[in-house]
């Protein structure tokens, strides 16, 4: 057995790592000399993300958990066979406790404080209604991230339009629009901003470098949407009426005690992008600073003060339960793991086995192409969780937060826009777009499936893209 274990450990040592072990004194580990099939654990579990929930349902919801622990332990075992326990345990800890654990509180506290924010009552879907809940949607979308404004107000929505003959598109532009574009504005909207706000770029700094772009696609979009619903909204003059079941009533926001604490979530944000005390601790290594451990803290605080707050109610109206934020706890747990060697090979440049990728969105003269970047970060965050292709591209693009900021910025913005827009392509690009379907499908809307909202978005926001990449990114 012993044998047969050294021959296993030999084997994978040389498929995985080709080239000679460097020093066990280095810091990080050598990308240079890694192989693509590093990059197998994490192409897997994207994939098994991707096709999980459509192919293989029952065993998806049972057992994701596990599947994401297997790929990531296809990670962590082979480091430290190949590069020892200390730098493995180090590259996979560093990660976890610098960028997953702030990521996934952000999200949990975010997921927690808009539950018990209810708006009830009921108004009638009317093409201007519609297009007022759909920007406002939007807004609040970078005010309280894509998740939080998507739940917030699809119930609202789809009972505005439930006795209407054509429904469906209503809910397809609430996808793109409240569930992806308008989230682009702050690290709070959506997750793969705040991987960048984790990654040093300043809070405000896409408020203003993306503004310009958003205004454009989202008001593109939807002047499309008002356009369409305004013609299906005089076909259905002359169509026989349905009766509504839930006749209107007067719109009464319910749970405002949450709102303060909203704003406390972006005060505390606020406070660790300027509050820089040079103080940190060392946790097995790993360096934690100060501003950082109290803007955790502060963040999930005010998380569980908001469970205290609200009233039960408002919760069970709003459908809210703890489903959704555990399997996203679960997956980003798998997904930030097993991209550490990813992003190992991505920062050895031309030097790594990512080098044809490096070139793809490298210009002849060897300046960055920026519609290479809007477009490949788009298209991978149609299929793939749009916040781990964001962390590849701003690798890719050089990791420095100071420099895309600066000399490289309208990089930055296009990896940016690309995550946040593109992931509206799919019902697997960002995370609400799925629960969105699932909850306007329950209460008897027909939405397309997955191949019909692809078609949706084909014909609407493919177009758009296209106009915002020559008109921003050429």
């Amino acid at each position: 057995m012993r044998g047969l274990f050294s021959y296993v450990t030999a084997l994978a040592i040389a498929v995985l790592f080709p080239a000679q072990a460097l020093a066990a004194e280095a810091h990080e580990l050598p990308g240079a000399a890694m192989s693509l099939w590093w990059a197998l654990p994490f192409a897997g579990l994207l994939l098994s993300i991707a096709t999980g929930p459509l192919l293989f349902h029952h065993v998806w919801e049972h057992h994701y958990g596990k599947i994401a622990a297997a790929w990531a332990a296809l990670v962590v075992v082979p480091l430290a066979v190949a590069f020892g326990v200390p730098m493995a345990g180090e590259a996979v800890l560093h990660t976890l406790l610098t960028e997953y654990m702030s990521f996934i509180i952000l999200l949990f506290a975010l997921y927690t404080i808009s539950g018990g924010i209810l708006l009830a009552g009921n108004i009638h879907g009317t093409p201007l209604v519609n297009a007022g809940l759909l920007l406002v949607g939007a807004i609040l979308a970078s005010v309280i991230g894509t998740t939080g404004a998507s739940m917030i107000l699809i119930r609202p929505v789809l009972r505005a339009n439930d006795n209407r003959p054509f429904n469906a598109h209503v809910v397809i532009f609430f996808i793109f629009l409240v569930s992806n574009i308008g989230g682009s504005l702050t690290p709070l909207g959506d997750p793969p901003l705040f991987v960048g706000f984790l990654r040093g770029v300043d809070f405000f700094w896409t408020t203003v470098h993306i503004l310009p772009d958003t205004l454009f696609v989202g008001g593109l979009v939807l002047a499309v949407f008002l356009a369409l619903d305004i013609v299906l909204h005089r076909r259905e003059a002359g169509m026989p009426k349905i009766k509504d079941p839930t006749p209107d009533t007067k719109v009464r926001l319910r749970g405002l005690a949450n709102l303060p604490l909203l704003a406390g979530v972006i005060g505390a944000i606020l406070l660790s992008a300027s509050w820089k005390p040079a103080v940190s601790f060392s946790i097995l290594g790993v360096i934690l600073e100060l501003q950082n451990l109290v803007r955790d803290a502060i963040i999930l605080a005010l998380a569980f003060l908001s469970l205290r707050v609200s009233y039960k109610s408002h919760r069970q109206a709003n459908g809210f339960t703890w489903g959704p934020i555990a399997e996203v706890a679960k997956l980003f747990a798998g997904i930030f793991i097993c991209i550490v060697p990813v992003i190992a090979i991505l920062r050895a440049g031309h030097d790594g086995a990512l080098a044809p990728l490096v070139s793809l969105v490298t210009s002849a003269d060897g300046q960055p192409n920026d519609l290479a970047y809007f477009w490949l970060t788009g298209a991978l965050s149609s299929f793939l969780d749009n916040a781990p292709t964001y962390l590849v591209f701003f690798e890719l693009a050089g990791g420095d937060a100071k420099h895309l900021m600066t000399e490289a910025a309208s990089t930055l913005a296009a990896v940016s826009a690309g995550a946040v827009f593109m992931g509206a392509n799919t019902y697997i690009g960002n995370a609400p777009n799925f629960m969105v379907f699932a909850i306007a499908r329950h209460r008897g809307f027909k939405m397309p499936g997955f191949f019909g909202y692809m078609a949706w978005s084909g014909l609407v926001l493919i177009p758009t893209f296209l106009i915002a990449g020559f008109v921003f990114f050429h």
